[in-house]
């Protein structure tokens, strides 16, 4: 597998979103720590809002913010989260692991992890990324970027790995769903 980068990633719905992800890689982790207890369509949307609120993505730039200003810039409408609040913290934490780790590369944690094991330990160590988080940006970059050391790391199931067009983004959606609610009925 030899890296690649997509003209798009099919997470929000809007094509200049989609194409921002793609080629902005503090944009697509970004959108992973925003994709939580809201639709994916509105986390991975709301890192090119967040850059066009803000004059730009710079991971040491959004480090050093004024928290409140960075949550302004969350809240204004429409909100960039849910949980404008805790997301703008959220997003300044992760953003100082990648500029005081990675130089403010957040390509770098993929790029420059020696295997699978390395990678997972690079995802794992930003803030708000679990083991589902790990897994499912490990699909993206496997599938979509030829990134040889996230193969290993996919998971089994269906993942946005798997998205590649607007309406297979659907389609993963509707089948997530369907799993959740046979979780839930087993556990009934």
């Amino acid at each position: 597998m030899a890296p690649t980068r997509p003209a798009a990633l099919h997470f929000s719905g809007d094509p200049e979103a989609d194409a921002f992800l793609a080629r902005e890689p503090l944009a697509l982790t970004i959108g992973f720590v925003l994709d939580q207890q809201v639709p994916a369509q509105k986390a991975f949307a709301s890192p090119l809002e967040l850059s066009r609120r803000i004059g730009g993505l710079d991971a040491s730039r959004i480090a050093a913010m004024d928290a409140e200003e960075l949550e302004q810039a969350f809240r204004a409408k429409p909100a960039l989260h849910r949980f404008p609040a805790s997301m703008a913290r959220r997003v300044r934490e992760h953003c100082a692991v990648i500029a005081g780790t990675y130089g403010g590369d957040a390509a770098r944690v993929w790029s420059e992890a020696a295997d699978g094991d390395d990678l997972r330990r690079r995802l794992e160590e930003l803030p708000g990324f679990g083991a589902t988080k790990v897994t499912t940006i490990a699909a993206v970059l496997a599938k979509r970027f030829g990134v040889e050391a996230a193969a290993g790391l996919v998971p089994p199931h269906a993942s946005l790995g798997d998205v590649d067009s607007p309406q297979a983004l659907l389609e993963y959606q509707a089948a997530k769903r369907a799993r959740k609610a046979a979780l839930r009925a087993q556990r009934s």
